[in-house]
């Protein structure tokens, strides 16, 4: 926490829950254009942009954005340190957490 409040990301953790408007997301999703990474609206195509995201959240965007490919040389490592569990031997090819592993240990 002491690292999201340094860079001003102090108010993403605090989101926990929110209502999901289900009719509105199946919407969206039928309107997303994966070629083109945009919603196709009547009225003309529209993308979320980051200051969209920052508007909502109440992120700041004053710097660059960071993109990019991680490198992790121990991934099981890095999550041990960062979670204090491992996930079990069905995870043994490591690309990433499986949410139900982390709700059912968070």
């Amino acid at each position: 926490m002491p690292y999201l409040e340094q860079a001003e990301f102090g108010s993403a953790a605090q989101i926990r829950t929110f209502d999901l408007q289900y009719d509105l997301i199946s919407a969206l999703v039928e309107r997303w254009r994966l070629e083109t990474y945009t919603f196709h609206f009547p009225c003309r195509e529209c993308t979320v942009t980051r200051e969209d995201v920052a508007l909502q959240l109440g992120l700041p965007i004053d710097d660059s954005p960071i993109t990019g490919v991680s490198a992790v040389a121990d991934p099981f490592a890095l999550c041990h340190s960062l979670l204090g569990v491992l996930p079990g031997d069905d995870e043994e090819n490591f690309t990433g957490l499986k949410f139900t592993w982390l709700k059912a240990r968070f």
